[in-house]
């Protein structure tokens, strides 16, 4: 799912035309404090499983491999299912994952979610940057809903995802300082033409408060936010009791 910011498809996306290693290496770039949402989903979902024993997680658009990344250095204990629809960041992701000596707590899957057969209930799941790129409302609640009927009760989820609404004047302000952060780290014009393009297209993000609707009608609760950069935003929530 992250051949850019992530994916939900196989195809190129607006924000790296280059291989899954040059992913990798640019993303931070692109992202101010790309690190710190990780850091402050690792410190959510750790508060959250309250030292429960060999937790088990889902990882939502594991390509690059990043979160399996932030989460299994600081846990030795925990065990992680990554699904991507790209096959080269999954590759990219297993390179990463291997040599921090990582792979033996974790199966990579190429698949999307809805399509997956498996049966277990996982202690908490990511989906870290993917949202957007699902197009519509309704795909991006099943693609939820996907996610929180593989979850435990309570189990929490953490997710970020590029929100707004293109059209408005808070987009243009918040897109005007996007555009200096990436070119002043080394983002050709090119590519940020590109990723400024690709709204409508390959990329579809809604309003924040839509986003939090979509949470709550796919079975979670609790919803808040943990993270924001310009036009991205994190949300923790966990899967509620009486939700299937």
């Amino acid at each position: 799912m992250k051949d850019s910011i992530s994916s939900t498809g196989s195809t190129g996306s607006p924000w790296e035309q280059a291989d899954a290693d040059q992913y990798v290496q640019n993303i931070s770039r692109k992202i101010p404090g790309y690190q710190l949402q990780y850091d402050l989903m690792d410190t959510l979902i750790t508060a959250l499983l309250n030292k429960r024993e060999n937790p088990e997680l889902l990882i939502v658009g594991a390509g690059g491999g990043q979160e399996i990344l932030s989460l299994g250095r600081k846990h030795p204990d925990w065990i992680f299912s990554g699904l991507d629809t790209s096959q080269g960041m999954l590759l990219a992701a297993e390179q990463r994952l291997g040599a921090a000596g990582l792979m033996d707590r974790v199966r990579l899957h190429h698949t999307e979610i809805s399509s997956w057969n498996c049966s277990r209930q996982y202690d908490a799941a990511t989906c870290m940057l993917v949202l957007h790129f699902v197009k519509g409302f309704e795909n991006k609640l099943a693609l939820l809903r996907s996610i929180a009927g593989r979850l435990k009760p309570g189990a929490p989820l953490c997710l970020s995802a590029i929100n707004g609404e293109p059209a408005s004047p808070a987009w243009r302000i918040q897109m005007a300082g996007w555009r200096l952060h990436m070119l002043g780290n080394g983002i050709e014009p090119d590519q940020w033409q590109t990723f400024e393009q690709s709204f409508g297209v390959t990329s579809h993000p809604l309003p924040a408060e839509e986003i939090e609707r979509l949470l709550e009608e796919a079975g979670f609760t609790g919803v808040s936010r943990f993270f924001g950069s310009y036009l991205i935003d994190g949300w923790v929530a966990v899967k509620a009791p009486d939700s299937p």
